[in-house]
């Protein structure tokens, strides 16, 4: 999405978004997002009858399996929120897990929340641009990202930095965000989704999925499969965010629970207890929700396309 199209969008929603207000904007979107989602920033496949927070879980240990982890290993989660799939990881395969963020907020909250369930030992975080780690060359035996990549303005340079620091022989695995081959450039209404996605959760350019297969090729990896998990789940992943659906169990993601949130958030930003420009970060993940579900509905974007990869041997 260019920057003017994003602005153009951004005015449609009170206002223009400038790079002063980048970081009150993840914390505030962070503070949003735990509210209503819980510890883990994703979508997920998910079964017939199976919960949300049972279909997130088994997203991670899926991921846990395909790369294989055992008991003692060092892992690198990259782009990890506030470390809810860390912890799920390391608990779920005994492994040490440190996560990768840029934003000083989710740290601090993550970091109290490895303190709460006990496993500051095993779980860590480290502030640092995913483009340029502060790792030794072949430091981690396994490293995995959970939709967060996407937010990388070069793919194939996020990658290699990836590579890099991966153990040869070891593998990488990661859910992303992409447009999938039913997207048309030159669909207006398909356009306007992806500028929506991109605008209300901070992305670059959301790139195809056949783009970022290329580019973790170009990177160097081997391929050892990959899949768009969105295509077999038996319910849409955007089912939390669909407006037309009423769930108890997931309330604060429906429409009525949005619609008293929305409420709730635009009363206490005027009486002083919520940050200012928390009315306005929700209208913004509002926006990019209803672009969400369009996408999947569509069938245009998906999030959880999965690829495993393996670092040669030798090079």
């Amino acid at each position: 999405m260019s920057k003017a199209g994003a602005l153009d969008l951004a005015s449609g929603l009170g206002g223009k978004i400038n790079k002063a207000e980048v970081n009150k904007y993840y914390d505030l979107a962070t503070s949003f997002y735990e509210y209503g989602w819980g510890e883990s920033f994703h979508f997920a496949h998910r079964w017939s009858g199976e919960s949300l927070r049972e279909s997130i879980k088994r997203h991670e240990h899926f991921l846990a399996l395909q790369l294989g982890l055992k008991p003692g290993m060092k892992v690198l989660d990259v782009g990890c929120g506030i470390g809810g799939p860390l912890r799920e990881i390391s608990r779920f395969s005994s492994t040490s897990v440190i996560g990768l963020n840029n934003n000083d907020y989710q740290i601090t909250r993550g970091k109290e929340l490895n303190r709460l369930a006990g496993v500051s030992g095993t779980c860590d975080f480290i502030k640092a641009d995913f483009m340029k780690m502060p790792f030794d060359d072949n430091t981690f035996d396994a490293v995995y990202a959970i939709e967060a990549t996407c937010h990388a303005p070069d793919p194939v340079g996020c990658y290699k930095e990836i590579y890099r620091v991966l153990k040869p022989g070891q593998c990488f695995a990661v859910y992303e965000w992409c447009i999938t081959d039913h997207y048309d450039p030159n669909n207006a209404t398909h356009k306007r989704i992806k500028d929506e996605i991109e605008l209300g959760n901070g992305l670059p350019d959301i790139r195809s999925t056949r783009q970022c297969l290329q580019a973790v090729k170009d990177a160097g990896f081997e391929v050892v499969w990959d899949k768009d998990l969105a295509e077999d789940s038996p319910l849409p992943w955007y089912l939390p965010l669909d407006p037309s659906r009423f769930s108890l169990s997931s309330f604060r993601l429906t429409s009525v629970g949005r619609m008293v949130t929305r409420t709730m958030v635009k009363a206490l930003e005027y009486i002083g207890l919520a940050p200012q420009g928390s009315e306005r970060v929700s209208n913004f993940l509002e926006k990019a929700a209803e672009g969400l579900v369009e996408g999947g509905k569509k069938e245009i974007f998906t999030p959880m396309y999965f690829f495993l990869v393996r670092k040669p041997l030798t090079e």
